[in-house]
């Protein structure tokens, strides 16, 4: 069984300017596995890529990995530094930025739809859909905008191990 990580494809020197078949392509990640069936696949990969870019640097690449290392159980956070990448926090503002797409700091009805669609596809119609996006939206919407802000985000998966669950153990 391959393990993902040594699916990933060498990363395009900048420096060097190496280019390389396959170097650091989002078309090389879509390659891999896991991401392949997941449904959020697509928006995962593009979170490595600046917009419209289909290389991606080595620092760039790095920074939204090690969102996926794993937490460390009984670190505590020392004050005075900044969060750490893979923090609980950071990996909530992650799973946020993958269904708010257009980035205004909320989860529009819209957008719930289209991950709904993404992640059970052909399976439920279009009206049981909306119901389940409609109630998602109510129960996690605390100020009554329609909508779900990051806050409100946080507070509705409070209870999930997002630690554990967005992380990569090969990382550790």
């Amino acid at each position: 069984m391959r393990d993902g990580l040594s699916e990933l494809p060498p990363i395009r020197d900048p420096q060097s300017g190496a280019d390389h078949a396959g170097d650091g392509l989002k078309y090389d990640l879509q390659g891999i596995g896991a991401l392949a069936v997941n449904p959020l696949g697509d928006r995962i990969i593009n979170a490595f890529f600046r917009e419209g870019e289909e290389f991606t640097d080595f620092r760039a690449f790095m920074r939204v990995l090690a969102r996926f290392r794993p937490v460390e159980e009984g670190k505590s956070k020392e004050t005075g530094y900044p969060e750490p990448m893979n923090s609980r926090l950071s990996k909530l503002q992650f799973a946020f930025q993958l269904y708010d797409q257009d980035s205004d700091g909320k989860i529009s009805r819209a957008e719930m739809l289209q991950v709904l669609r993404l992640m059970v596809g052909i399976q439920v119609t279009d009206e049981q859909l909306a119901c389940i996006a409609d109630r998602t939206i109510q129960e996690a919407d605390q100020d009554g905008d329609g909508a779900i802000s990051f806050e409100e985000f946080a507070t509705s998966v409070e209870k999930l191990n997002i630690e554990q669950r967005m992380s990569l153990r090969m990382l550790k």
